[in-house]
């Protein structure tokens, strides 16, 4: 009997599936989700308007359209893969003559009840695709240079459409996202070597560019640059936001000041409180203990992603949760980095916290693949 036939024959089917989704992670995210509503819910001085009530129904939508993801099996998504990614590359291609500007950037498409940011999107059908890819790919030719390069080309495609919008943090999301799936596809170390030393002559590259006529980054991408290296250097300009960003975090030590009484945020000294810096509101409130309580939260969300792939017996669903998985950890791990001043601020919201609609509902439906493929997977 072949393992499709032994699999349609011991994957649950029809209203019993309800019983085999993976509850602890559900209730893992709810919990995560809680924490959002708990900081937007304080950020705006104890009201539920204009972000914490909309937060709640963002995110009952995803967890509705996480169920509905979740009952459709593991292999509908296997195949119609490609289809959505090159639907996403659409709604980027779309994005740049036709999106919506804001805060200096052409990200988003405007739905009438909210704005669809494609970029998010893109993040996972990018790691459905490559799940697919390497599925399909016989093990022996995964190392082989004609077929590392199919999908570095996969990748490359929408980095490059992000970064015109201009979105870096989203790029870099989106390469090592893809770099991470080939790596646990069991591309040869040797290759991320090559990219490793492509990598430092291309930061070597933007940083000899600057004031030049072919300046690889925008001036606002080089203040953050310079903002991450010294953010005293402009205190009142660049290096504002990361400067309010070390204050609220410092300021609340072990413990916090306590609920809806950080002076940063409530005093509206610190910037994007309520999307990009929302961490640092969490830690000025509740401090380490807070901050720590959140980062365990997010490291079982992962924990459990990944038990759960080590019990599925087909490549693709395993590749797809551990793809999700890595893709949620660089979410918040760059998040976190950013606003505590390891990484430069590139823009990104911390993932079922920060206050957002295209982020939340598709990181819901990345999270219907993990379970999806959980309920379906041969027992």
């Amino acid at each position: 009997m072949s393992y499709l036939e032994y699999n349609l024959k011991t994957v649950p089917s029809g209203p019993t599936k309800i019983f085999y989704i993976n509850w602890a992670l559900l209730l893992l995210i709810s919990a995560v989700a809680g924490v959002g509503v708990l900081m937007l819910y304080s950020v705006a001085g104890g009201s539920f308007s204009p972000w914490a009530g909309q937060q709640m129904e963002r995110f009952a939508m995803g967890v509705v359209l996480m169920f509905v993801v979740a009952m459709i099996p593991i292999w509908f998504w296997r195949n119609i893969a490609a289809v959505a990614f090159g639907f996403s590359l659409i709604l980027l291609l779309y994005v740049e003559f036709f999106g919506v500007v804001g805060m200096g950037a052409q990200r988003w498409i405007n739905l009438g009840f909210m704005r669809l940011q494609p970029s998010e999107l893109t993040k996972i059908t990018l790691v459905m695709l490559l799940a697919a890819y390497y599925d399909w790919l016989p093990q022996d030719k995964v190392s082989r240079p004609l077929w590392v390069l199919i999908p570095l080309l996969l990748i490359l495609a929408p980095v490059f459409l992000v970064l015109t919008q201009p979105d870096l943090g989203t790029s870099i999301l989106l390469t090592a996202g893809g770099g991470i799936m080939m790596f646990l596809a069991g591309v040869h170390w040797l290759y991320f070597a090559v990219v490793i030393l492509i990598g430092v002559a291309l930061i070597y590259a933007v940083l000899v560019s600057r004031g030049t006529d072919w300046q690889l980054l925008n001036d606002y991408q080089y203040r953050r640059i310079d903002t991450f290296i010294d953010p005293s250097t402009d205190p009142l300009g660049a290096g504002y936001h990361i400067t309010q960003s070390k204050i609220a975090l410092g300021s609340g030590g072990w413990t916090g000041r306590g609920f809806m009484q950080g002076t940063q945020s409530r005093l509206n000294f610190l910037p994007e409180k309520h999307t990009d810096f929302i961490f640092t509101t969490l830690a000025e409130e509740f401090g380490f203990v807070g901050a720590f309580s959140l980062l365990v939260l997010y490291a079982l969300i992962i924990l459990f992603c990944i038990i759960s792939a080590m019990r599925m017996k087909d490549r693709f669903s395993s590749l797809l949760t551990l793809g999700i998985a890595a893709t949620f950890f660089l979410f918040f791990a760059v998040n976190m980095s950013m606003v505590m001043g390891l990484a430069p601020v590139v823009g990104v919201p911390l993932p079922l916290v920060s206050y957002g609609g295209s982020a939340m509902l598709v990181l819901m439906a990345a999270f219907g693949l993990v379970q999806s493929a959980h309920v379906h997977r041969a027992r």
